[in-house]
């Protein structure tokens, strides 16, 4: 025996049937903070301090993932 029910309510709807809070203005103050934080941080930096947060490897950590993929393709021996 199946049984269906189909509930056609919106997201809000349904937060308060099942009782729970609205996070929406919370979200929005949360958000506009990171944005000030980011926008504030961003000011400060210079690109090359960008690259360096980004890619904290950098250049060096991708040469030595090439470098090992090579050696792995040519290291091999033939019997």
């Amino acid at each position: 025996m199946k049984v269906r029910i189909d509930i056609d309510c919106s997201p809000d709807e349904a937060r308060t049937f099942f009782g729970l809070p609205a996070v929406e203005p919370m979200q929005k103050a949360m958000m506009a903070e990171v944005e000030e934080r980011l926008k504030a941080s961003l000011e400060t930096m210079t690109p090359e301090d960008l690259i360096k947060t980004w890619m904290p490897a950098g250049v060096e950590g991708f040469e030595k993932m090439q470098k090992m993929f090579w050696s792995s393709m040519t290291d091999k021996k033939t019997e």
